[in-house]
């Protein structure tokens, strides 16, 4: 399957899953607002999710995918098959021990994690509640991610790319029904949190079997392949998680400011994360098998225009999502999220938190396109002390910048130790060879950020005209994102950031233009 044809079916169910996790956010935000609750959920959400992102989708995969695809390179399916299921084995275990670990921990890991909370009655006892409740999620989703990752090696990525639907769809069934029969809103978003990572091993699972992957549980031993992967994962947890690490820090720090501080964050980083998911899971998902069986089959060329072309994807999406999401936070928030619980004054605080984490958008996604160079090649050490540098960047700048401007700073922090971690990767990557800028990336980014910066100026001057009612500022909003695009394709078009051949040649087979 080519590169870029794998990007947007990645990226296209992922769309799928960020239009009804917004309708998902839309119902929280009418049940829950940005209070107390709405904190507690938020922080039981999140706490799982970390160790997901981190171990699951960051470290596991960055280390296991590579080397299943090496052994479906140089072994065939039975080979890789077999590997797969002792990696699946012992992640079960360990996870395992870690869950119910953490089940009996769980009042001092919030003790960290959220120790703001305290200063509230009754809210870090509902938060440990809460993550007890949505702490199982982690085990689940874990088995999800490795299934998922030997699904997209054998170019099989649709499946995977679904699965968060299903959590979306949990989330809106519990909130719906269950609310009436719980105590809060809040409970029925814990067990439907619970209940989904079920259904998404369902899902996965009967798709390898579908598939003819024989992918199962077998009793956990101690092989060479295993203990490998376990010596790649540690130090990959931080270099493919730097993100999440982040917001870590945003979560703890936002618990010692006003409440609802936690709620502005989360709900602007949803916003965020919708170019952000689609684009940089898209990348993130069929770049590293994709360098790992180009560079182990000695395709080194083919490797560079990979990179290329997934770098120019990136910019193309993100360049004009960052200041339009800058320029538009207020009414983009105000349209999604303004009713019920949730008011003016919750719209203004997590509009200026949207703008802020908007700033680093492009770098967010540029992490995915650099990481795979280093974990594609086997090397998860470097990316780690990039990440340890750009987090403690982020702590230091979050502590500066939340005295004066609230959560807000927590927000910029974050985008610039984005831009840090970037940086940092840039540099490496291209000091050892692993890439460079081809001549047709050098000649259209440019260009392609002069179009954006054109229409970031238009939709700032556009946002002052969105007003009235939900439904009229609904359309206004349509009509100004929609206008904004067609201004910067148009741009891009004219200034030869961008070719009518691109266009023609992507919508006919899905192969990535050439140079």
């Amino acid at each position: 399957m080519a590169l870029l044809r794998a990007i947007t079916t990645v990226g296209g169910f992922t769309l799928i899953s960020r239009v009804t996790g917004f309708a998902r956010d839309i119902l929280v935000a009418g049940f829950l607002g940005a209070g107390m609750v709405a904190d507690a959920f938020f922080v039981a959400f999140k706490f799982p999710n970390l160790f997901r992102r981190l171990f699951a989708e960051g470290a596991f995969n960055a280390a296991f995918v590579p080397l299943y695809a090496q052994a479906l390179e140089q072994g065939g399916d039975d080979k890789a098959q077999a590997f797969a299921r002792q990696a699946l084995s012992a992640l079960a275990a360990l996870l395992l021990v870690f869950v119910l670990a953490m089940q009996i921990l769980m009042p001092w890991a919030m003790l960290l994690f959220a120790p703001g909370f305290l200063e509230v009655p009754g809210k870090f006892d509902l938060t440990v509640l809460f993550t007890r409740i949505t702490f199982p999620y982690l085990l689940l989703i874990a088995l999800v991610s490795l299934l998922s990752g030997v699904l997209n090696a054998q170019g099989r990525f649709w499946v995977a790319a679904a699965t968060p639907i299903l959590l979306n769809l949990s989330l809106i069934g519990a909130l719906l029904a269950l609310s009436p029969l719980l105590p809060t809103p809040g409970h029925a978003l814990a067990w439907g949190t619970s209940l989904a990572g079920l259904l998404q091993l369902a899902w996965v699972w009967i798709a390898c079997r579908k598939a003819g992957l024989d992918i199962r549980l077998i009793r956990p031993r101690w092989t060479s392949e295993v203990a490998l992967l376990l010596k790649r994962v540690v130090p990959g947890a931080l270099g493919a998680g730097i993100y999440q690490v982040n917001l870590l820090v945003d979560t703890i720090l936002a618990s010692f400011l006003v409440q609802g501080s936690v709620s502005y964050l989360y709900y602007a980083d949803r916003v965020n994360q919708l170019p952000l998911g689609v684009v940089g899971t898209a990348i993130g998902t069929a770049l590293l098998p994709t360098l790992s069986r180009q560079l182990g089959a000695g395709h080194t060329d083919a490797a560079l225009h990979s990179q290329n072309r997934s770098l120019e994807f990136a910019l193309v999406i993100t360049l004009p999502a960052m200041l339009g999401l800058v320029a538009l936070s207020v009414p983009i928030v105000g349209v999604l999220f303004e009713r019920g619980a949730f008011g003016p004054e919750a719209t203004r605080a997590t509009a200026d938190a949207l703008a802020a984490f908007a700033l680093g958008l492009p770098a967010f996604v540029l992490v995915k396109v650099l990481t795979p160079a280093f974990f594609a090649r086997h090397d998860t050490a470097t990316p780690v002390k990039v990440a340890v540098t750009a987090m403690i960047a982020n702590v230091a700048l979050s502590l500066v910048l939340m005295i004066p401007l609230k959560h807000v700073g927590i927000a910029l922090s974050s985008a610039l130790a984005a831009w840090l971690n970037v940086g940092l990767l840039a540099y490496l990557v291209h000091k050892r060879g692993y890439f460079a800028l081809d001549e047709r990336l050098k000649r259209r980014l440019p260009r392609l950020a002069v179009a954006a910066l054109a229409m970031g100026v238009a939709c700032h001057l556009a946002a002052g005209w969105i007003a009235g009612g939900l439904v009229v500022k609904a359309l206004l909003l349509a009509a100004v994102i929609v206008g904004g695009v067609i201004l910067y394709a148009g741009l891009a078009l004219v200034l030869g950031g961008a070719t009518l051949g691109d266009i023609r040649r992507r919508g006919r087979n899905g192969n990535e233009a050439k140079p």
